[in-house]
């Protein structure tokens, strides 16, 4: 398990430093990434550093089974009608239909939900500050915390900060 914590500093060249204390503070490489204004993500962030989250996962997740149990609820109650002439297979085909449309809508919505710190922090981001994610285990963390703070990076309070490695 995992946690996350949003550290802001103010231009490309900070997010650098910041990244190489993050580093130093044992922060695992590929657990360091950066979010900014896309302005500023286009022209100067390489693609391995920028948060790509988004709901579209969870939300398929969430789609899937919602949609297989309506499915199953529907085929059941379809086997209870015997004029409708629905068998135990035509449940369960009714059961994979109804989870393939909820995992395609709600993975469709989820698409388009921005990740949580960027929702979070959007007037930070607006402003034209740059935030360094770190997810890591606690203890490693607390280094991290000490090495960004040294360096002037201001550590934001995130709602969400517990993830799963």
């Amino acid at each position: 398990m995992k946690t996350r914590h949003v550290f802001s500093v103010p231009d490309v060249a900070s997010a650098a430093t910041a990244m190489e204390a993050a580093r130093d503070g044992g922060a695992v490489d590929g657990d360091i990434s950066l979010i900014a204004r896309s302005d500023i993500e286009l022209e100067t962030i390489p693609d391995e550093r920028k948060v790509v989250e988004g709901d579209f996962y969870p939300a398929a997740v969430r789609g899937v089974a919602g949609g297989a149990a309506t499915g199953l609820l529907a085929g059941l109650i379809a086997i209870a009608i015997p004029p409708l002439g629905i068998t135990f297979a035509g449940a369960a085909a009714m059961t994979l239909g109804g989870a393939a449309v909820g995992g395609w809508a709600t993975a469709l919505a989820g698409s388009a939900v921005p990740d949580p710190v960027r929702r979070q922090f959007q007037e930070e981001i607006a402003q034209g500050r740059i935030l360094v994610v770190v997810d890591a285990p606690r203890d490693v963390l607390h280094r991290v915390d000490d090495s960004l703070a040294a360096i002037g990076a201001t550590r934001l309070p995130f709602d969400k900060p517990t993830i799963m490695s």
